[in-house]
């Protein structure tokens, strides 16, 4: 069993910036893929970014493939989400996933725990 706890969202004007934050527990942290999803009002909850749990490869939604950077410290049991020049759309309430296997990194159903989310809004 793994435990999520997102943190950093808030509240963050056209073109700003925020870093996301997921804490895990358990001791097997590395041997996770690590996902970013996001759910808007009203909408279905979408692929944001991903890395692997071997080499730490990444992936990204073209949404935001170029403003978003998604890295993990495997000593702290922790995932990040960088995101740059945010736009209005890009809010959402943002979770962490995480699944103890190699999958594809965009399909939802294959993450087997989930956090609770961090609010992120964009104001013009």
């Amino acid at each position: 069993q793994v435990q999520l706890v997102e943190s950093g969202g808030g509240l963050v004007q056209t073109g700003g910036s925020l870093r996301l934050s997921c804490a895990a527990s358990g001791r097997t942290f590395s041997s996770y893929t690590m996902g970013w999803f996001r759910q808007a009002p009203g909408k279905e909850r979408e692929f944001v970014a991903a890395i692997s749990r071997d080499n730490g490869s990444t992936y990204y939604a073209d949404p935001v493939k170029g403003r978003c950077t998604i890295s993990r410290d495997n000593a702290k049991n922790t995932v990040y989400l960088q995101m740059n020049s945010l736009k209005s759309e890009d809010t959402a309430v943002y979770y962490c996933a995480a699944a103890p296997r190699s999958l594809r990194a965009s399909l939802r159903h294959e993450y087997d725990y989930w956090g609770q989310g961090t609010q992120v809004t964009v104001s013009s």
